[in-house]
């Protein structure tokens, strides 16, 4: 897969698909599966348009929904679903301030021949474009219907509310996947081997996950895939906190070296809400319990 932080010369002609992309759900999904399909049919090449950051962390950073997937997993899952190229547009000032026409000019200056959007898509600045500025502007146009599960819309909001909630079942119903968050392992404090649980701490690009707690986990690394583990997500209140936010995964049964590894995470049932213990062994008494409580879920529950 190609990836280009500008939009290049033309070159091979494109069905392009436009949007944020955030989490790669059931909706965005069928939008992909579209695209695939009708750039086979066509002779294009199956291209999608992104931003980075997010357009509402932009404009309304302290009130920004949290992120589902950075923009690594996000090129991760465009990969593995077929998509040859993505353009990167930087969210800005200047690209906030691009009018409709402005920014369907730019398209114009790239081989794009199909665009394909959602039904409801909106663009330039104060969001003045629509599905027919597009159809307007000659392009040819694919507009996609919302995808509904239990009669209401697939979306990322409705995901994140899913993991806020903790409910995990919901939420890869939503996906269509187990919910995922994959960085690189990195030397941490050592606070869990002292413990007696060491720990793979996973380097967070996540400011504002969409969960937190500890939970029943897979871990897949390499060859090595869907190791049981405990991932505790959040501050560490008991050992002093933390500014900000740790993913640390305990691998069962795992004597392995990980450090350097870029880790994949599937969080699968959340065992409680993190919390600030009296004592550091306080604190060991309860993680040997959430250790048997993963075992047992493992043991009892084939997961989708």
């Amino acid at each position: 897969m190609q990836i280009y932080r500008h939009l290049p010369e033309p070159s091979s002609p494109l069905a392009l698909a436009i949007g944020n992309f955030d989490g790669m759900h059931l909706g965005h999904q069928a939008l992909i599966k579209q695209l695939n399909g009708f750039a086979m049919a066509k002779s294009l090449t199956p291209s999608v348009m992104t931003f980075e950051p997010h357009p509402r962390e932009f404009f309304t950073p302290q009130n920004a929904p949290a992120r589902l997937c950075n923009l690594r997993e996000k090129l991760e899952h465009l990969h593995a679903a077929g998509v040859q190229k993505v353009f990167i547009c930087q969210f800005n000032q200047a690209f906030a301030g691009l009018t409709a026409e402005a920014f369907i000019a730019k398209l114009h200056q790239v081989n794009i021949k199909t665009i394909l959007v959602g039904e409801d898509f909106k663009f330039g600045a104060k969001r003045t474009g629509d599905i027919n500025s597009f159809k307007q502007a000659g392009f040819d146009l694919i507009s996609l219907p919302r995808v509904d599960f239990n009669a209401e819309r697939v979306s990322s909001t409705r995901v994140r509310d899913a993991l806020f909630s903790g409910n995990l079942s919901l939420a890869t119903q939503l996906l269509g996947r187990h919910y995922s968050i994959s960085g690189r392992v990195v030397h941490g404090a050592k606070r869990g081997r002292e413990l007696g649980f060491p720990t793979a701490n996973i380097h967070m690009r996540h400011e504002r996950p969409a969960l937190t707690g500890v939970y029943a986990v897979k871990l897949s690394v390499g060859q090595l895939n869907g190791l049981n583990a405990v991932a505790n997500l959040g501050v560490r209140p008991t050992i002093a906190g933390v500014p900000k936010l740790l993913l640390e995964v305990h691998v069962l049964d795992f004597n392995g070296d990980l450090y350097g590894q870029h880790v994949h995470v599937e969080f699968l049932h959340k065992i409680r809400d993190e919390q600030k213990f009296a004592n550091v062994k306080a604190l060991s008494t309860q993680i040997a319990a959430d250790i048997v409580t993963a075992r047992q879920f493992f043991n009892t529950v084939i997961p989708a």
